[in-house]
């Protein structure tokens, strides 16, 4: 276990763009952090977790961690082992009757699966060193802001395409600042 990192989930972000979910998971005591993305079922069922919300009938995971309990399968630890082509490998450990057994699975399973077993969660360090990111330091302030230069004068066709929009406004009932009488406020 030596090779393995533990880490806590920091947050479950919505890619605005898609239905995909992240969830990030930051590295204990350090500013290191691994996002995963992984379906909006599966951050769901994460953050139903987290939040401790109480369901009417179990879900599929509390199904999963009940069945391990029912045969009397301690889980121990999840793990994230690998990742090829940006595609993240998980792993549940369980116990039985003293043997370590290690189950496959996704890393959106596995973490769903302990977050409601409060057991840790674990990341290969060669993981973490291929897909675990640092926040970007701040910009040097010796970058000069750019300067603001005036906009080009518009050209004679630029003028006549929004002299349209110049006789509109002359148009306009729009009453003057001055011309307002004075109300109370």
């Amino acid at each position: 276990m030596s090779d393995m990192i533990e880490v806590i989930i920091d947050s479950i972000r919505v890619h605005l763009m898609t239905p995909q979910r992240v969830v990030v998971l930051r590295q204990i005591n350090s500013e290191r952090y691994l996002a995963i993305w992984v379906g909006p079922y599966e951050a769901e069922a994460i953050t139903v977790a987290l939040q401790e919300v109480e369901m009417s009938r179990p879900l599929t995971h509390d199904l999963m961690k009940n069945i391990f309990t029912t045969f009397d399968a301690r889980i121990t630890r999840v793990e994230i082992v690998n990742v090829q082509d940006n595609i993240f490998y998980g792993n549940i450990v369980a116990e039985v009757n003293g043997i370590e057994l290690n189950i496959d699975s996704r890393p959106s399973d596995a973490i769903a699966i302990a977050v409601r077993a409060h057991v840790p969660i674990l990341v290969h360090k060669d993981v973490m060193e291929t897909a675990g990111q640092f926040p970007e330091e701040d910009l040097p302030e010796a970058a000069a802001p750019a300067k603001k230069t005036p906009p080009a004068p518009l050209t004679d066709e630029g003028n006549d395409r929004l002299s349209v929009f110049k006789d509109f406004i002359d148009k306009l009932d729009i009453d003057k600042p001055d011309d307002k009488p004075d109300s109370p406020q």
